[in-house]
């Protein structure tokens, strides 16, 4: 639609208007500068049964006050504390892994990720639980394929096998959230990670109260979720592209290699890995983890020559917007010099944001470029990684965007494949 009709595309579902915007100065104008006419749509209206209030759901003053309570532990120097967490996980994942192995590196990227957000926002061991933590998540991200059904709100109701799952998945992932919930409730322990500052925290610039235990769970569950979700995804994405395109790969293995040597790496050296964040955001540029954006328009807006009316939907999608020729020319190709400062700057700003934008923006959006950075060079210093044969690729769009069939790759120690080129 994008490329057939341009910057504003008004289409329907059922009675509902939608707009695809495709113009990075609108989509500033709905994220930035004229934010307040614009709340969440009904996708993450229906994540409210699951998310509750959270950062992710909420509006108005009442989003406002839990983003001040949740910011302190997402400041600089706390991230750059919490890289040890996961160099050490990175590494573990890298010990286990044998020479010729097959593996599913989607499944291996959600238990990485997952144990890494388990330990530095909520100091617990939940890697043990993966496997059922990831099933739980698959059957609660289902629910939202739903979203664009009309008869979403009938089909909600019934007593259908998908609404059996969804309710025992989310039962599964509370009981892991208020079983770390409780166990520090009774210790009453300040361990300097998020969960405590959340169950610590007060309202200073308000009231001067806390969280309720509910509003602490709805923030830790969507965390949580969100924490591992979309970064699993989006290194699942980065080492099939690498797999895709041996001169970037070298590059990247010559960049490690000559600034790690045989070293682990450390919070500093994310400063000194400029090509491998560049691998990382030509990735996410390709396979945006958070592939589309949804808002709600309270009164009429004006936007270019169009009039999005007041209840209508407006859409604004990374996915496009990543591919577009006009940002990105041949947009197919995976090349990470498009990351070169100068190269960014020659773009307009919303033409690349995987991590939204305006006071909505991510909240962990360092957090997430640390963790890619520091993960892809403690495994990639070992591994190379090959798609395995027969391995089908696809995106599969649910909330967040999954490879449809995994990710088999086989696992090829680096030092045996250097001599084997000799």
């Amino acid at each position: 639609m994008a490329r057939e009709h341009g910057d504003v595309v008004h289409f329907k579902l059922g009675p509902q208007d939608l707009f695809l915007l495709n113009n990075p100065d609108f989509i500033r104008d709905v994220l930035v500068t004229n934010n307040r006419n614009f709340v969440k749509s009904r996708g993450l209206e229906m994540a409210k049964k699951f998310l509750g209030e959270s950062l992710l759901t909420s509006e108005g003053e009442f989003h406002r006050r839990q983003r001040r309570l949740a910011q302190p532990a997402f400041h600089r120097q706390r991230i750059n504390a919490y890289a040890e967490i996961m160099i050490d996980h990175a590494t573990r994942t890298r010990d286990r892994w044998n020479d010729g192995q097959a593996l599913d590196i989607w499944h291996e990227m959600m238990r990485l990720t997952l144990a890494i957000v388990g330990k530095t926002l909520f100091d617990a061991d939940v890697e043990g639980e993966a496997p059922e933590i990831r099933q739980a998540l698959t059957d609660v991200m289902q629910l939202f394929e739903r979203m664009t059904n009309p008869l979403a709100a009938i089909l909600d109701k019934l007593p259908l096998p998908s609404n059996i799952r969804w309710v025992k998945a989310k039962a599964r992932l509370d009981e892991t959230i208020y079983r770390i919930i409780n166990e520090r409730r009774a210790s009453r322990e300040d361990r300097g990670d998020l969960l405590s500052m959340l169950l610590l925290a007060h309202d200073v610039e308000g009231d001067g109260s806390g969280m309720s235990d509910q509003q602490v769970r709805d923030e830790a569950m969507t965390l949580f979720v969100a924490g591992h979700e979309t970064t699993a995804n989006a290194l699942t994405w980065t080492w099939y592209l690498l797999s895709q395109n041996a001169e970037v790969e070298a590059k990247l293995h010559r960049e490690i290699d000559s600034v790690l040597d045989d070293r682990n790496p450390t919070a500093a050296d994310v400063l000194r890995l400029p090509y491998t964040e560049m691998v990382l955001a030509e990735s996410m540029r390709m396979y945006p983890p958070a592939w589309t954006l949804g808002r709600r328009v309270l009164s009429d807006y004006e936007i270019g020559k169009y009039v999005l009316p007041a209840g209508s939907i407006v859409l604004m999608s990374p996915w496009v917007m990543h591919h577009d020729e006009r940002f990105y020319p041949d947009h197919n190709r995976f090349d990470p010099e498009r990351w070169t400062p100068e190269a960014r700057e020659a773009r307009p700003k919303f033409s690349y944001f995987p991590f939204g934008g305006g006071p909505r923006v991510c909240i962990g959006e360092q957090f997430a470029w640390m963790e890619g950075v520091l993960l892809i060079a403690t495994l990639a210093q070992r591994w190379k990684l090959s798609l395995a044969e027969g391995q089908r690729v696809e995106p599969r769009a649910m909330i967040t965007l999954r490879p449809r069939y995994g990710m088999a790759m086989l696992v090829e120690r680096r030092e045996a494949f250097a001599t084997a080129l000799t």
